[in-house]
């Protein structure tokens, strides 16, 4: 009986401490919202397109990005990111907002590409048909909300163009430019015009 009474007795403590974490599995949730709790920022109930909370921080200090694509040798094209106010988590972290931390979540003409825990990937050019498309990036923390200044995700968008080269010996040759700033890059026939639309509004 006195192990009975220690275990209820431990028990209750812990509830009134509130220290549901260390207590039991799974850690103190954000009410209503199925997110994990922290003092970094405040869930939203507004989310993305996968149902993931936004999480609202002030604008000064917040996470910014930028993304540029160079298309490469091989058909393909080099995507690069470029970050303040943040760093990429490594594999294996706690499932816990930690202000200005997380990954990036690159979304091509709207669909999940891929979870970079790094500034770089290579997209294959065989996923990028002929036309125009949006490459974004947006940055979550990394209990899997959005980070957001003003009810908008932090994120930045590029827009690639791939079209089949000017046929004949009229056509012009390549020409350079810098992508991520407005300006296009063109390797026969195929552009990258970047355009930032993350929440602060401020290019990184």
């Amino acid at each position: 009986m006195s192990w009975t009474r220690g275990g209820l007795a431990a028990l209750a403590v812990c509830a009134l401490l509130g220290l549901v974490a260390g207590c039991g599995e799974g850690g103190a949730r954000e009410q209503g919202t199925g997110v994990s709790a922290s003092p970094v920022g405040t869930v939203l109930g507004d989310t993305d397109e996968k149902g993931r909370h936004y999480r609202e921080i002030d604008e000064k200090g917040a996470p910014e990005v930028g993304v540029q694509v160079q298309p490469d040798a091989d058909d393909g094209w080099d995507v690069t990111l470029s970050v303040r106010n943040f760093r990429f988590s490594p594999t294996g972290v706690k499932p816990v907002a930690v202000a200005g931390r997380g990954v990036a979540v690159l979304y091509l003409d709207g669909c999940v590409l891929a979870r970079l825990r790094n500034p770089e990937y290579r997209l294959p050019g065989d996923l990028v048909p002929r036309g125009t498309h949006p490459l974004t990036a947006r940055l979550y923390a990394d209990d899997h909300t959005v980070w957001s200044v003003d009810g908008k995700p932090v994120e930045s968008t590029a827009d690639i163009t791939e079209s089949e080269p000017d046929p004949g010996p009229t056509a012009s040759g390549p020409e350079t430019g810098v992508s991520g700033s407005g300006a296009p890059d063109r390797t026969e026939g195929r552009t990258c015009t970047g355009r930032s639309s993350h929440s602060s509004g401020k290019a990184p």
